[in-house]
């Protein structure tokens, strides 16, 4: 049967639904690769390039090697979200911004793992699957969030999620970890929404980066080691897991590790703003920096020894 034997059928009946009957074949019905889709899908900011294609094939209800063949995009080795990410060349990333009706720097920007590495234009158009370290792994997207991204199609999404957007604010929905299969429930704990916000503001701030990092290492030990605030964090992860008994039965981790740095995130945001605004070594009085990071986190002292990793920070380093 050729091809002109299937799809005379279709032009002999084109009405307002032909549009959407051009995809419903199998992946030799080739969309062409100059050809714009019928659908418009938005990317969620920071999806996975895998994440956002898969929600793509399933808005045409076609799987996702099916998509990228009636793409023209040849398709190499296996992989799975969230252990593998989808990396295109150059053509193979025009392709899918026509498919899309999507300008590729807008795509760029929305899918950070898009960036074509090579600067070849005449090659054919190829994707291939390529393993993520865990900490490269992207993790699940506020379920609502995507649902209204994907015309209903799927509530199924992975995105490599700044920290300043751990929390769907809208939605009281996060997911920390990659080892989670669904999203936590965040509405039994206000604070993380409401220290979202402070999160955003502190990005403004010049010094950053840097305060971000080292707060997070120091929020980190001192949770691995229950130090300071063991008792807080202990109460904000049993709210956690009673609203979330997924928690407790995801058997690759405990609920302690899952939800870490979303129990510690009001923290880490009060220790970064914090450290971000001390002044540097030559000016800085090390018990009186100890005492207003203690009030910043609403505790009467830091009484840490001489290996605690805050003041081992405030005494050596330089900034």
């Amino acid at each position: 049967m050729s091809r002109t034997d299937v799809t005379a059928p279709a032009r002999a009946t084109a009405g307002a639904g032909a549009a959407q009957r051009i995809v419903v074949g199998g992946a030799w019905l080739r969309i062409p690769s100059a050809a714009p889709g019928v659908f418009r899908v938005r990317p969620l900011p920071g999806e996975a390039t895998a994440s956002y294609t898969q929600r793509l094939a399933d808005a045409y209800q076609l799987t996702l090697p099916q998509l990228l063949d009636g793409a023209n995009i040849t398709l190499h080795r296996h992989g799975t979200l969230p252990a593998a990410e989808l990396h295109l060349n150059h053509n193979a990333a025009h392709h899918l911004a026509v498919l899309t009706r999507t300008p590729l720097p807008h795509l760029t920007r929305a899918l950070p793992r898009l960036v074509p590495n090579d600067d070849a234009h005449h090659i054919a158009a190829t994707a291939r699957w390529k393993r993520l370290e865990a900490e490269q792994q992207p993790v699940r997207a506020c379920t609502l969030c995507t649902r209204h991204r994907s015309h209903g199609t799927t509530d199924t999404a992975w995105v490599h999620r700044p920290p300043h957007r751990l929390v769907c604010s809208r939605h009281q929905q996060a997911a920390p970890d990659p080892r989670l299969t669904s999203p936590i429930r965040t509405g039994a704990v206000p604070e993380l929404a409401a220290v979202n916000y402070a999160h955003q503001r502190l990005l403004r701030h010049p010094r950053t980066s840097t305060a971000w990092a080292t707060a997070r290492a120091i929020t980190t030990r001192w949770y691995d080691h229950q130090q300071h605030l063991t008792h807080r964090w202990h109460t904000r992860l049993t709210r956690l897991c009673a609203a979330n008994p997924h928690l407790t039965t995801t058997g690759s981790a405990s609920a302690a590790l899952l939800t870490r740095d979303l129990v510690i995130y009001p923290e880490t945001v009060a220790l970064a703003r914090a450290l971000a605004a001390l002044p540097n070594r030559p000016h800085r009085d090390t018990g009186n920096a100890l005492n207003l990071i203690a009030h910043r986190l609403g505790l009467p002292r830091l009484a840490g020894n001489a290996n605690d990793p805050l003041r081992v920070f405030l005494t050596h380093t330089r900034h």
